[in-house]
């Protein structure tokens, strides 16, 4: 199978369990990837033969800044849901969606949610 892989979409959101986070508003990056047969898009060098990762970085920044959710998994299974949904060529994507900003009361680097989803 092979994949189209996009890293690193970065949008402003308000999800989370906290006050301050529904309020202030924080970071969100995911990365996502589709996996699909690539084989008609090789041979003809056709968009509509693949997956336009202009549109799916839409859908994610759509997702990231709309309405408000408790959870990141929420909120990765939302962009999962919607690419599955709207392409049917994807036979699995694995979003990753990484809170960055999470209000942790230790250093840390990142926490991330990784959810797949298969047709």
């Amino acid at each position: 199978m092979d994949k189209i892989k996009i890293t690193g979409v970065r949008a402003t959101g308000f999800h989370g369990v906290l006050p301050e986070e529904r309020t202030g508003g924080q970071s969100f990056v995911v990365d996502c990837e589709l996996f699909l047969n690539l084989t008609p898009a090789i041979k003809s060098d056709d968009l509509a033969k693949t997956i336009d990762y202009a549109e799916v970085s839409l859908i994610i920044r759509e997702a990231i800044e709309g309405p408000a959710l408790n959870l990141i998994e929420a909120l990765a299974g939302r962009i999962a849901d919607a690419i599955i949904k709207r392409y049917r060529r994807v036979q699995r994507v694995v979003v990753t969606v990484h809170k960055p900003e999470a209000p942790i009361p230790v250093d840390f680097l990142d926490v991330s949610v990784v959810i797949e989803r298969k047709r």
